[in-house]
Protein backbone atom coordinates (compact mmCIF):
# COMPACT_ATOMS: atom_id res chain seq x y z
CA UNK A 1 0.00 0.00 0.00
CA UNK A 2 1.31 3.07 -1.19
CA UNK A 3 1.50 6.09 1.34
CA UNK A 4 -1.00 8.40 -0.16
CA UNK A 5 -3.24 5.24 -0.13
CA UNK A 6 -2.93 4.61 3.07
CA UNK A 7 -3.01 8.30 3.92
CA UNK A 8 -6.38 8.22 2.10
CA UNK A 9 -7.63 5.27 3.98
CA UNK A 10 -6.96 7.02 7.35
CA UNK A 11 -9.05 9.94 6.03
CA UNK A 12 -11.96 8.42 5.22
CA UNK A 13 -11.60 5.94 8.48
CA UNK A 14 -11.80 9.33 10.24
CA UNK A 15 -14.51 10.70 8.66
CA UNK A 16 -16.58 7.90 9.51
CA UNK A 17 -15.95 7.75 12.99
CA UNK A 18 -17.08 10.91 13.30
CA UNK A 19 -19.91 10.93 11.23
CA UNK A 20 -21.16 7.92 13.67
CA UNK A 21 -20.30 9.77 16.63
CA UNK A 22 -22.07 12.55 15.42
CA UNK A 23 -24.94 10.29 14.90
CA UNK A 24 -24.69 9.19 17.87
CA UNK A 25 -24.43 12.24 19.87
CA UNK A 26 -27.34 13.02 18.07
CA UNK A 27 -29.48 10.25 18.60
CA UNK A 28 -28.34 10.00 22.40
CA UNK A 29 -28.46 13.34 23.19
CA UNK A 30 -30.68 15.64 21.15
CA UNK A 31 -33.57 12.78 20.92
CA UNK A 32 -32.94 12.19 24.82
CA UNK A 33 -36.46 12.23 26.46
CA UNK A 34 -36.15 11.81 29.87
CA UNK A 35 -38.54 11.03 32.50
CA UNK A 36 -40.59 14.22 33.77
CA UNK A 37 -42.60 14.37 37.07
CA UNK A 38 -46.07 15.56 35.97
CA UNK A 39 -47.39 18.64 38.30
CA UNK A 40 -51.05 17.36 39.51
CA UNK A 41 -54.26 19.05 39.19
CA UNK A 42 -56.57 20.08 36.25
CA UNK A 43 -55.95 23.55 37.32
CA UNK A 44 -52.10 23.71 37.03
CA UNK A 45 -50.35 24.03 33.31
CA UNK A 46 -47.34 22.38 32.56
CA UNK A 47 -44.66 23.76 30.46
CA UNK A 48 -44.88 22.52 26.74
CA UNK A 49 -41.38 22.66 26.59
CA UNK A 50 -37.72 22.72 27.85
CA UNK A 51 -35.87 26.16 27.86
CA UNK A 52 -35.98 30.01 29.20
CA UNK A 53 -38.66 31.95 29.31
CA UNK A 54 -37.97 35.30 27.20
CA UNK A 55 -41.55 36.78 27.22
CA UNK A 56 -44.56 36.57 29.36
CA UNK A 57 -46.87 39.07 27.66
CA UNK A 58 -51.02 39.98 28.05
CA UNK A 59 -53.07 40.30 24.76
CA UNK A 60 -56.26 42.11 25.03
CA UNK A 61 -57.69 41.79 21.52
CA UNK A 62 -57.90 38.70 19.26
CA UNK A 63 -53.90 39.58 18.12
CA UNK A 64 -50.74 40.23 20.39
CA UNK A 65 -49.03 43.00 18.76
CA UNK A 66 -45.42 43.47 19.46
CA UNK A 67 -43.35 46.75 18.28
CA UNK A 68 -39.14 45.92 18.02
CA UNK A 69 -36.70 46.28 15.43
CA UNK A 70 -38.43 48.59 13.60
CA UNK A 71 -40.68 45.48 12.17
CA UNK A 72 -43.64 47.07 12.69
CA UNK A 73 -46.11 44.57 14.40
CA UNK A 74 -45.53 41.51 14.71
CA UNK A 75 -49.22 39.58 15.34
CA UNK A 76 -49.79 36.46 16.88
CA UNK A 77 -53.71 35.59 15.97
CA UNK A 78 -55.01 33.88 19.74
CA UNK A 79 -59.03 34.67 18.08
CA UNK A 80 -59.19 30.84 18.67
CA UNK A 81 -58.11 30.91 22.20
CA UNK A 82 -60.06 33.56 23.58
CA UNK A 83 -60.63 37.70 23.07
CA UNK A 84 -58.30 37.91 26.53
CA UNK A 85 -54.96 36.11 27.99
CA UNK A 86 -51.65 35.50 27.91
CA UNK A 87 -48.61 34.85 25.76
CA UNK A 88 -45.29 32.69 27.15
CA UNK A 89 -42.67 32.24 24.79
CA UNK A 90 -40.24 29.81 25.45
CA UNK A 91 -36.45 29.51 23.52
CA UNK A 92 -34.85 26.30 23.48
CA UNK A 93 -31.37 25.66 22.71
CA UNK A 94 -29.68 22.71 20.90
CA UNK A 95 -28.96 21.85 24.56
CA UNK A 96 -32.32 21.64 25.56
CA UNK A 97 -34.96 18.70 25.50
CA UNK A 98 -36.34 18.81 22.11
CA UNK A 99 -39.59 17.08 22.60
CA UNK A 100 -43.00 19.34 23.50
CA UNK A 101 -45.25 18.12 25.73
CA UNK A 102 -49.38 18.83 26.38
CA UNK A 103 -49.26 21.81 29.19
CA UNK A 104 -53.16 20.38 29.91
CA UNK A 105 -55.06 17.29 29.96
CA UNK A 106 -57.82 17.71 27.18
CA UNK A 107 -59.03 17.43 23.26
CA UNK A 108 -57.11 18.29 19.99
CA UNK A 109 -59.20 20.81 18.44
CA UNK A 110 -57.15 21.05 15.81
CA UNK A 111 -53.52 21.14 14.14
CA UNK A 112 -52.12 23.66 11.65
CA UNK A 113 -48.80 23.72 9.93
CA UNK A 114 -47.56 27.37 8.54
CA UNK A 115 -44.74 27.78 5.97
CA UNK A 116 -42.56 30.82 6.71
CA UNK A 117 -39.10 31.53 7.40
CA UNK A 118 -35.95 30.00 8.80
CA UNK A 119 -34.80 32.98 11.17
CA UNK A 120 -32.55 32.80 13.86
CA UNK A 121 -34.39 32.25 16.86
CA UNK A 122 -30.87 32.20 19.54
CA UNK A 123 -29.99 35.01 18.13
CA UNK A 124 -32.76 37.19 19.24
CA UNK A 125 -34.61 35.34 21.74
CA UNK A 126 -37.26 37.78 22.40
CA UNK A 127 -38.07 38.05 18.74
CA UNK A 128 -41.64 36.56 18.16
CA UNK A 129 -41.03 34.67 15.21
CA UNK A 130 -44.76 32.86 15.48
CA UNK A 131 -45.60 34.47 12.42
CA UNK A 132 -42.46 35.06 10.05
CA UNK A 133 -41.03 31.29 10.69
CA UNK A 134 -42.33 28.04 9.93
CA UNK A 135 -44.68 26.78 12.58
CA UNK A 136 -47.13 23.99 13.87
CA UNK A 137 -49.89 25.13 16.29
CA UNK A 138 -51.95 22.65 18.32
CA UNK A 139 -54.78 23.86 19.84
CA UNK A 140 -56.25 21.81 23.10
CA UNK A 141 -59.76 22.14 24.51
CA UNK A 142 -58.98 21.31 28.54
CA UNK A 143 -61.63 21.32 31.19
CA UNK A 144 -61.11 24.88 32.25
CA UNK A 145 -60.69 26.44 28.58
CA UNK A 146 -58.25 26.35 25.56
CA UNK A 147 -54.85 27.07 24.79
CA UNK A 148 -52.61 26.81 21.90
CA UNK A 149 -49.19 25.65 21.71
CA UNK A 150 -47.12 26.45 18.56
CA UNK A 151 -44.00 25.04 17.71
CA UNK A 152 -41.52 27.42 15.95
CA UNK A 153 -39.02 26.88 13.46
CA UNK A 154 -35.52 28.05 13.34
CA UNK A 155 -31.96 29.15 11.71
CA UNK A 156 -31.24 25.41 12.71
CA UNK A 157 -34.30 23.86 13.26
CA UNK A 158 -35.87 22.86 10.18
CA UNK A 159 -37.56 20.22 10.93
CA UNK A 160 -40.94 20.40 12.97
CA UNK A 161 -42.59 16.88 13.91
CA UNK A 162 -46.42 16.39 15.02
CA UNK A 163 -47.21 13.71 16.74
CA UNK A 164 -51.14 14.38 17.36
CA UNK A 165 -54.12 14.82 15.36
CA UNK A 166 -57.63 16.76 15.47
CA UNK A 167 -60.17 14.98 17.65
CA UNK A 168 -57.33 12.86 19.53
CA UNK A 169 -57.12 12.99 23.39
CA UNK A 170 -54.06 13.82 25.13
CA UNK A 171 -53.00 13.64 28.64
CA UNK A 172 -51.06 16.34 30.92
CA UNK A 173 -47.34 15.72 30.06
CA UNK A 174 -47.92 13.68 26.90
CA UNK A 175 -45.89 13.53 24.05
CA UNK A 176 -46.82 16.42 21.51
CA UNK A 177 -44.24 16.98 18.99
CA UNK A 178 -40.49 17.15 18.49
CA UNK A 179 -38.06 20.04 16.60
CA UNK A 180 -34.82 19.56 15.81
CA UNK A 181 -31.82 21.07 17.54
CA UNK A 182 -33.90 24.08 19.16
CA UNK A 183 -35.90 27.45 18.33
CA UNK A 184 -38.81 28.52 20.04
CA UNK A 185 -42.51 27.31 21.76
CA UNK A 186 -45.28 29.77 22.28
CA UNK A 187 -47.89 28.57 24.79
CA UNK A 188 -51.38 30.87 24.35
CA UNK A 189 -53.51 30.64 27.45
CA UNK A 190 -56.87 32.62 27.85
CA UNK A 191 -57.24 35.49 30.54
CA UNK A 192 -58.49 33.30 33.49
CA UNK A 193 -54.85 32.04 34.37
CA UNK A 194 -52.31 33.18 36.82
CA UNK A 195 -48.73 33.26 35.04
CA UNK A 196 -46.18 31.02 37.67
CA UNK A 197 -43.43 32.30 35.25
CA UNK A 198 -41.51 35.46 34.47
CA UNK A 199 -38.92 36.32 32.02
CA UNK A 200 -35.62 34.55 32.20
CA UNK A 201 -36.77 31.36 34.02
CA UNK A 202 -35.97 27.50 33.39
CA UNK A 203 -38.74 25.58 32.82
CA UNK A 204 -38.78 21.47 32.02
CA UNK A 205 -41.13 20.48 29.52
CA UNK A 206 -44.43 18.91 31.26
CA UNK A 207 -42.96 19.54 34.77
CA UNK A 208 -43.04 23.05 35.40
CA UNK A 209 -45.99 24.47 36.36
CA UNK A 210 -46.08 28.00 33.82
CA UNK A 211 -49.95 28.79 35.16
CA UNK A 212 -52.55 27.95 37.12
CA UNK A 213 -56.51 28.61 36.14
CA UNK A 214 -58.25 30.75 38.42
CA UNK A 215 -61.75 30.33 40.15
CA UNK A 216 -64.68 31.14 37.46
CA UNK A 217 -64.93 31.07 33.90
CA UNK A 218 -62.91 32.56 31.23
Amino acid sequence: MSASTGALTSILVTIIIILVLLFLFWKLWFCRKPRRAIPYGKDVIASPANGRVAAVRRYDSERLQVKKWNLGSVEVLARDVAPRGWFILIVMTPWNVHYQRAPVTGSVLATKHVRGKFLNALFEPERLLTLENEQNEVLIEGERGRLKVVQIAGALARRISCFVREGQRVEKGSLLGFIDLGSQVALILPANVEVKVKKGDRVLDGESAVAVFKEGRR
